[in-house]
């Protein structure tokens, strides 16, 4: 009775170191898109009053934990009864990551800043207009950031599944639960740090102290610069995490970036991550002609 019960203690320890091993693995596979999610979820929630901010990211948090709820056990089916679609759909869910990077640059580079700011203004407009009803603007925002972050979490249950392919079923349900419900914590709890930074900053400024005031204006400066550099990390993760998936599902591919690299001399381990971020580009490149080709002749 006692050897059984220290094999099972040995096998549960087992079980659980595995799963924090394939947890850390998966969880820097998916860093990428992380920062991309944050930087998404971020924006999405901008442009509401300050006393709803944080409403709104708790019912895109909890969109968010149904989205989890259909993808993990929808993964865990795909790995149990067609295990050979893994692959193909890591590479569909790479080449979409490259496709979402570029067209977030082409958008930048075809559209003038004169527009962006135009189409901020009308924003500021309709929010500020008593017609407007504020709760369908809302739950507009709400659906969509949702429906970002659906998109998204298929990316991390993909890239994490594929990561514990090979394990045991027990074993591929802790980590896939595990990175789902880090994910969202970690993604809505950085969020709503975020939004609420300015708020933060202008209650430090109207403080007495002189080091209070000099904080909050600190704050307040750096909030904009904050969300542009992760919306920049964001579109960068994207290239290299989707470049990486398509490099390393085409072995040919993934042989030769090898071979470039191992002539590369000291820089041998930076050569392959630029390379897969080449990929990414020139696939996202690829993939938003196909896509606009296929519109213009819809319409």
């Amino acid at each position: 009775m006692a050897s059984s019960l220290l094999a099972l203690l040995d096998d549960i320890a087992t079980i659980l170191d595995d799963v924090s091993v394939l947890t850390k693995v998966a969880a820097k596979k998916t860093a990428g898109v992380l920062g991309d999610d944050l930087a998404l979820n971020a924006q999405q929630v901008s442009g509401v009053k300050a006393d709803r901010e944080l409403p709104v990211v708790w019912a895109v948090c909890k969109g968010s934990l149904v989205n989890k709820a259909i993808l993990v056990p929808a993964a865990l089916a795909i790995s149990a009864f067609a295990p050979w679609a893994v692959t193909p759909l890591l590479m569909v869910g790479g080449a979409f990551l490259c496709f979402e990077g570029f067209e977030k640059l082409a958008h930048k580079y075809l559209h003038s800043e004169s527009q962006q700011q135009a189409e901020k203004e009308e924003l500021v407009q309709a929010l500020s207009n008593p017609a407007i009803d504020l709760v369908a603007v809302e739950k507009d925002k709400i659906k969509g950031a949702v429906r970002t972050d659906f998109i998204l979490s298929a990316e991390i249950i993909a890239i994490t599944l594929g990561t514990v392919q090979q394990s045991p079923f027990g074993t591929q349900v802790a980590v896939l639960a595990g990175i789902a419900l880090i994910m969202t914590v970690g993604v809505y709890g950085l969020v709503a740090g975020i939004v609420k930074l300015d708020d933060a900053g202008l209650w430090l400024t109207q403080q007495a102290g002189a080091a209070q005031q000099s904080l909050g204006r600190g704050i307040l400066w750096l909030a904009p610069w904050l969300m542009k550099a992760l919306s920049v990390a964001g579109t960068a993760a994207m290239f290299l995490v989707g470049g990486g998936i398509l490099t390393h599902g085409v072995p040919a591919l993934h042989h030769a970036i090898e071979a470039i690299a191992a002539r590369t001399g000291a820089l041998q381990w930076l050569v392959p991550t630029l390379l897969d971020a080449v990929v990414g580009i020139v696939a996202g490149a690829l993939v938003l002609a196909g896509v606009t080709l296929v519109q213009r002749l819809r319409r």
